[in-house]
C-alpha cells in the first residue's frame, strides 16, 4: 500500500514535523521513518557531534501515533486533521541518550488500548536490528470545545 507524506495525516508544520515517510499502517500498528543527518527534517534539532539527543524520542514517538490515529481518520472519511495530546510516558527508555548521526530510525507504535478519546500505545525506535528506544504513550484526543478554552487561556484580560 502507498501512503501520503507524514504531514498529511499531522497538524505539524516544519520544523516541528519530525518524521520523513511512513511505512505501513494497520488497524493496531503504524511505522514511520526519519534520518539523522543534515539533509534531514531532523537538522535544526541535530547536536554538535550530527546526534539526535534522546528526549526527541517522545516526539517521534507521539508523531507516529499521530499519524496512525489521521490514517485511520482518512479511512472514515473524516477530511481534518485533528489535534491530539501526549498525557504522558511511561518507562521511556532511550538507552544511548542520542540517536547517532548517520542512522535511520524507524518508530513503530502498536496500539494496547483505546476509548473514544483516550489510547494507549507500546513503541519502539529501532535502527536495524537494535533497539534504541521504548516506551508507552497515553494520549488523549479533546474535543472542538476543550481546545477552544484551552487555546483562549491566554487570552483573557
Amino acid at each position: 500500500m502507498t501512503y501520503l507524506s507524514p504531514g498529511e495525516y499531522l497538524p505539524h508544520d516544519a520544523p516541528m514535523m519530525l518524521l520523513e515517510s511512513v511505512k505501513d499502517v494497520t488497524e493496531e500498528r503504524a511505522v514511520c521513518c526519519v534520518s539523522v543527518n543534515a539533509q534531514s527534517v531532523l537538522a535544526p534539532f541535530l547536536n554538535a557531534d550530527g546526534d539526535l539527543p534522546g528526549w526527541y524520542a517522545l516526539e517521534l514517538m507521539a508523531q507516529t501515533v499521530g499519524v496512525w490515529s489521521g490514517w485511520h481518520r482518512q479511512q472514515e472519511g473524516q477530511a481534518h486533521i485533528a489535534l491530539g495530546m501526549v498525557l504522558g510516558a511511561r518507562e521511556l527508555i532511550c538507552a544511548e541518550g542520542r540517536f547517532m548521526a548517520g542512522t535511520t530510525l524507524t518508530i513503530t507504535i502498536t496500539l494496547l488500548m483505546q476509548d473514544a478519546r483516550f489510547g494507549s500505545f507500546e513503541c519502539t525506535i529501532t535502527a536495524g536490528d537494535a533497539t534504541l528506544a521504548t516506551g508507552r504513550v497515553n494520549t488523549f484526543q479533546p474535543s472542538a470545545e476543550e481546545l477552544t478554552s484551552l487555546f483562549n487561556q491566554g487570552s483573557r484580560t
